[in-house]
């Protein structure tokens, strides 16, 4: 027979790629043969002959990397869709969230640049679940303020794309699928080396160059896959190395408060307003490893082991406006604005004595991981039964090992407008100097996360033949999860002030102790306008360092009389313990032109929240006040139906329509028995351990049609029945706080000892009401002439609670188009990606809304010799800003500036 190259591309980085795709037809525009399910016990249809030549098409690249995801999604037994490794590999994405965003439903948020959280069908993304090779994979933060809030969303940046194979999102449950995604299942997997030739060895080499940095950094990535002659044993290893300098402007309005009564009844102003700095260095290191056995027919092992850590110090200054300090002191704006309800302008008279701007610098040397080791077992003794066997265990750790904060403040009075771009004046300060910026507040904080899991499942197959069921499954599976946050507080001066000759000086601590250069000439170029700030003198990161590397800190005591001092935050500190008992049934059936599945997933979910009560007279002495360990438990059990029916209406059409109840469990923060306080505007956030899980009845209809092995027409319809949302009530709360955190507070008595009594507005997680999220998703993937071709898909998801409350995550309209050209020199691709508005959540006792987002992206890979490429990425070609805001565009939150990323180099296969 034959064989006719019709492209030849280059290889994926760290080629855990898809392999060679053949196509068993003279043309790869001739429809399909019907799609079987992928049951093991489930018979396959057989394939019609040949169409024409009898030649055999091997196609490799983007339309082999198109046929395998489309015969992925054919086959399946549930809806499905799927982003083959080739696809990974040929796209500008450089982790897995960046690939997931072209499927239909997916969509992703790109805070800091680089795609992070995945949302799928309007629903948030801790409603999502992530598998790796079937089996959850811990997950820890690097930023702060994700470590303290405990998600259960899966940080994708620990998954750099070249390190799977493929990505199947399973948007309709099946009871043999780990419960936990109302949104989506994703399960991640990785090349297994018996798939691959005997010998392949592949890799990368690129520089990235960050636009705002302006920074030029190294990736490297290669992978190396062998096996036995007898494909009886087999190995695969493979490495990354990635750097990238980040860099982020920035306007930030921190959150609203309550206006002056003599400005009107209900209006809202902003707390703080600032321009904001944050700088990072991302390092990433990653190894994976699989050893694959098959002494027998019978018999397959395997063991896999996977390893990615990321360096991520980041250093974050926001010089602000202190609109709550000036409020808190008395102060009324005048020559004010207002519009929905929103002070927008204005004028704040200095006040003697009250400090109207205050610059923080936070200095975070930070850190996280991921492991995970998975040793797999199958046992097919005869054509009847089957038997599969997983044990396995993940931990991940996510920790700012030390954060060097330096607060200064100043009197003055500013002028503000928040028209357009947030605008601030001080009146009585400049910015670009260290005068009258003396120390406020300086802290040295350790936070820490840890989340682990070990695992064991076991489940048989068996061949029946029972009217139109062929097969039946049934398993079991036992999870012991652990998640822990750990906040370690380190106040310096803040019982007893520094003096001048403590910083090393004969002046009061101040911006001058460890001030640097001005900030960057471009900064805020892409955002600003005139009246922003954008510039100000900034702080020294590596004098700041060097200043708090000559402290001595000492464990607090209520005798302790040092100025250095360590402490537990048992606002920030919990441990929630999970054990999980499941099993299900599961029965595959068929007939003439239909097939699908009908099952039964039971779970019984066990939960320990340990943390702290403050305020106890009989606790352990703490600066928050007494403190005394509690524990609660909660327990609950879930019935998950399912049912998945595929109708083959022609050869190349399929009707689909499934059902299920889903569950997702809270997140971790959320029931832990803690709380968070903001002493400077009085607000604060806490726990629930008493929360009862999201749970969900969920339908789905879907219209396939296959014109080709690379071409695909799709429509579905989703309707989501959320029985109970897990939401936020926010209730005043009175609360120790210590004196020199907040000198003079509105609504605080004396609670003697440098600590008052303060009602706080403190909001935290309640079992809501539910709602509906009900939409439509339409897709199409065609080839079209000369090697040009197109993907493009629109979802529309409309997502409602019943007490009328925004849902968390719903982007009512999303869209992805990408365009590609393929031949034997070039492959190129140029990829769009919209999302509309969406609630992402309160922040600071405020809304917090993301505006509609875009994002053009674009690859370029020339095939010099056979196994050589160079190629070319870019990342947000048209350098989109992100846009936040609160209530209403009359309450901007935030405008960041990520800029663009370029990446060039060269690619290798053997």
């Amino acid at each position: 027979m034959a064989i006719r190259h019709l492209i030849v591309s280059s290889a994926s980085a760290f080629a855990l790629m898809a392999g060679t795709a053949h196509a068993q037809t003279a043309d790869p525009n001739q429809p399909a043969p019907p799609a079987p399910a992928t049951d093991a016990a489930q018979p396959a249809p057989s394939a019609p002959a040949d169409a024409a030549s009898g030649d055999e098409i091997v196609i490799t690249g983007i339309r082999a990397s198109l046929q395998q995801a489309i015969a992925i999604k054919r086959q399946a037994d549930a809806v499905v869709d799927a982003v083959s490794a080739e696809d990974i590999g040929k796209f500008p994405d450089k982790n897995v969230a960046e690939a997931l965003q072209r499927v239909t439903g997916v969509s992703i948020s790109r805070d800091f640049g680089e795609g992070e959280r995945v949302s799928v069908r309007g629903t948030a993304p801790n409603l999502s679940l992530t598998l790796l090779n079937g089996h959850a994979v811990a997950t820890a933060d690097w930023f702060v303020l994700d470590q303290l809030a405990a998600s259960r969303s899966f940080n994708y940046l620990m998954l750099p794309a070249e390190m799977v194979s493929t990505l199947e999102v399973y948007k309709s449950p099946k009871a043999d699928i780990e419960e936990g995604g109302i949104g989506a299942t994703i399960n991640v997997k990785t090349r297994m080396p018996l798939d691959e030739k005997p010998l392949t060895i592949n890799g990368s080499l690129q520089g990235v160059y960050s636009e705002l940095a302006d920074k030029v950094d190294p990736n490297a990535s290669a992978m190396i896959s062998w096996h036995n002659q007898d494909k009886t044993f087999g190995l695969l290893f493979g490495a990354i190395y990635q750097k990238r300098h980040l860099r982020r402007d920035g306007v930030e309005v921190l959150g609203y408060t309550a206006a002056p009564e003599e400005l009107g009844e209900d209006l809202q102003i902003p707390a703080l307003v600032g321009s904001v700095l944050f700088k990072q260095t991302r390092e990433r290191i990653g190894f994976n490893a699989t050893a694959q056995w098959r002494p027998t027919d019978t018999v397959e092992m395997s063991l896999t082991g996977l390893y990615s850590h990321m360096n991520a110090d980041n250093f974050n200054q926001n010089y602000m406006a202190w609109f709550s300090n000036m409020l808190n002191n008395g102060a009324v704006p005048t020559n004010t604005t207002v519009e929905d309800g929103t002070v927008t302008s204005g004028t704040f008279a200095m006040i003697p004595g009250v400090n109207g701007a205050v610059f923080d610098a936070i200095d975070r040397l930070a850190h996280t991981q991921t492991r995970s080791l998975d040793y797999n077992v199958d046992f097919k003794p005869d054509d009847k039964w089957a038997f599969h066997g997983q044990i396995g265990y993940t931990d991940a750790e996510g920790e700012t090992e030390a954060q060097p904060f330096w607060e200064t403040n100043a009197p003055t009075g500013f002028t503000f407008d928040l028209h357009g771009v947030p605008k601030i004046h001080f009146t009585d300060l400049d910015p670009e100097s260290a005068d009258g910026m003396t120390l406020g507040w300086a802290s040295y904080d350790t936070i820490k996360n840890t989340d682990q899991e070990f695992y064991a499942r076991g489940d048989v197959t068996r061949l029946i033949e029972a009217g139109p069921f062929q097969s039946i499954k049934a398993g079991l599976k036992f999870t012991n999860h652990k998640r822990e946050t750990l906040h370690i507080a380190g106040r310096t001066g803040t019982f007893y002030p520094w003096n001048g000759n403590d910083c090393g000086g004969g002046a009061p601590c101040g911006l001058d102790t460890v001030a640097g250069s001005m900030t960057p000439g471009n900064f805020l170029s892409d955002i600003g306008g005139n009246g922003v700030l954008d510039s100000y003198l900034q702080v020294d990161k590596g004098a700041l360092e060097d200043l708090f590397g000559t402290l001595d800190f000492v464990d607090w005591t209520p005798t302790t009389t040092a100025r250095d001092i360590r402490f537990l935050n048992p606002q920030a500190s919990f441990q929630i313990t999970e054990k999980t008992y499941g099993g299900f049934v599961m029965g595959n059936f068929s007939g003439e032109r239909w097939r699908g599945n009908l099952g039964l997933r039971l779970v019984h979910t066990d939960q320990t929240a340990d943390g702290w009560l403050i305020g106890d007279p009989g606790g352990e002495p703490n600066p928050f006040g007494p403190i005394t360990p509690v524990t609660f438990k909660n327990s609950y059990t879930d019935w998950l139906p399912s049912v998945n029916v595929a109708f083959d209406v022609r050869d190349d059409m399929i009707i689909r329509a499934a059902a299920a109840r889903t569950v997702t469990r809270p997140d971790y923060a959320s029931m832990a028995p803690q709380i968070e306080l903001r002493p400077t505007i009085l607000t604060g956030t806490g726990g629930n351990p008493q929360l009862d899980p999201f749970r969900a009845d969920q339908f789905d209809i879907s219209f396939e049609w296959y014109p080709s092995r690379q071409s695909l027409v799709s429509v579905a319809l989703f309707y989501k029945d959320i029985q109970t949302y897990i939401t936020s009530a926010t209730a005043t709360e009175v609360h120790l706080v210590e004196q020199n955190v907040n000198p003079n507070p509105a609504g605080c008595t004396s609670a003697g000892a440098n600590l008052w009594n303060c009602a706080f507005q403190v909001t935290r997680p309640v079992n809501g009401s539910g709602g509906t999220n009900k939409g439509a998703e339409i897709s199409w993937q065609q080839p079209i002439w000369g090697g040009f071709g197109f993907q493009a898909n629109y979802t529309y998801s409309d997502a409602k609670k019943s007490d009328g409350r925004a849902v968390e995550g719903n982007s009512k309209h999303t869209v992805n188009l990408v365009g590609y050209f393929e031949n034997d020199l070039l492959s190129a691709r140029l990829a769009y990606n919209y999302r509309s508005k969406y609630f992402v959540n309160q922040d600071r006792a405020s809304a917090l809304t993301a505006d509609a987002s875009s994002s053009l992206d674009a690859s370029v890979s020339v095939n010099v010799m056979d196994n050589l490429a160079v190629t070319f990425d870019a990342i947000n070609l048209t350098d989109e800003n992100l846009k936040y805001y609160g209530n209403s565009k009359a309450q901007p939150r935030a405008i960041y500036d990520n800029g663009r990323q370029f990446y060039f180099g060269v690619r290798f296969k053997y």
